[in-house]
């Protein structure tokens, strides 16, 4: 039985602390190469991206951003709707204006290149594509292709570009879908000076995020300013089913772990049947001969508790430190989803509480 709770419970912390670490990689890959913490744009700009929807003096709200302790880094962009054709085809697409230096320190965009060099600084039309992308249209270094979109007075305007480099992101599906443009040169396009409609904030936490959100939306109430969790609804909704799944998942194990409790105690108390008449024929009730089973049960059971936390506890912080690599399960299949191939489990202290609850409550059962 003390092997069988070490066990059981050195599975269900694996689970959980997997699941953890995956979550977790999610998140600071959302942040930190996406969205970042916060996002401001105007009001009207999430409906349908148009362009003509721009943050009006942007420059003094970057320098009220700066101000904040918390703020780490900023990055404006020009970000809109277009369409891609090359001669292979064409597709909707993102169109990111964005300014180099500031979009390789917020997103290290710089490091994602996996062919070309980045942006010459020439002053002719150079686009980043996806490698996802590139492979569905055939596309490589030097490639044409077009890019239209419609412009701030709602004129549809193109523009030719050519591929200066490839690159690939833990997240395949923007990989397909979004394409970087120097932001003057999609400005142009757009008529829209040097104002930006996107800005991204990171800060030194996530814990910072809440109390941030609501300090820039009481000194900028003409902006619309969300966290990554409003940004990306789909990964708030992935970490909160995942949570509620990993107690599910420590329950289906504890209860296959259950009947091996049974079988033991089901065998030392068939095996004990004389004993037992002769405690009740000295006088011992019913209630007391049940306690003893009860007793011995709970006793055993945490008797292997501390050995599955220990194991558990090592085991978990060894790949903390290390990494755990996945990508032989397919860095692809990973990328879909937008994992990393290295996920760094991390203890689940916040469940052992919970654990140990649901530990007795299967004993007892």
């Amino acid at each position: 039985i003390m092997f069988s709770i070490a066990l059981g419970l050195f599975a269900g912390f694996a689970v959980l602390a997997l699941y953890k670490g995956m979550m977790k990689s999610r998140i600071r890959t959302l942040i930190e190469t996406e969205s970042g913490h916060l996002q401001l744009h105007h009001p009207e700009f999430n409906k349908d991206q148009d362009p003509k929807f721009y943050i009006s003096n942007a420059a003094q709200v970057i320098d009220h951003l700066k101000k904040q302790q918390e703020v780490t880094t900023l990055v404006k962009r020009t970000v809109t709707q277009g369409m891609l054709t090359s001669t292979t085809g064409g597709a909707g697409i993102a169109i990111y204006g964005v300014l180099p230096n500031e979009e390789n320190q917020a997103t290290k965009l710089d490091r994602k290149i996996r062919e070309g060099k980045g942006f010459s600084g020439d002053k002719k039309p150079e686009v980043i594509i996806g490698k996802k992308l590139a492979d569905k249209f055939k596309l490589r270094l030097g490639s044409r292709i077009i890019l239209t979109l419609t412009d701030t007075s709602g004129s549809i305007v193109s523009g030719a570009f050519k591929v200066q480099a490839i690159y690939r992101s833990d997240n395949a599906q923007r990989d397909e879908r979004i394409v970087y443009v120097p932001f003057k040169t999609l400005n142009e396009l757009l008529l829209l000076g040097d104002e930006p409609n996107e800005i991204s904030v990171q800060l030194h936490s996530n814990e910072q995020t809440a109390t941030v959100l609501k300090n820039l939306k009481a000194h900028l109430p003409g902006y619309r300013i969300e966290s990554w969790n409003e940004i990306s609804p789909e990964t708030d909704l992935l970490v909160r089913t995942v949570d509620t799944y990993s107690y599910i998942i420590m329950i289906i194990i504890l209860f296959a772990l259950s009947f091996g409790i049974l079988n033991t105690m089901l065998m030392a108390i068939l095996e004990r049947t004389r004993e037992m008449g002769m405690m009740v024929a000295l006088g011992m009730s019913r209630i007391r001969l049940f306690l003893i089973v009860i007793i011995e049960t709970l006793l055993l059971t945490f008797a292997g508790t501390p050995v599955g936390m220990a194991v558990g506890l090592s085991v978990i912080t060894f790949y903390n430190r290390k990494g755990l690599d996945l990508s032989n399960m397919g860095k692809d299949l990973m990328s879909s989803f937008g994992f990393e191939t290295t996920i760094y489990p991390e203890f689940p202290y916040d469940k052992m509480a919970g654990i140990i609850i649901i530990v007795a409550a299967t004993a007892l059962l």
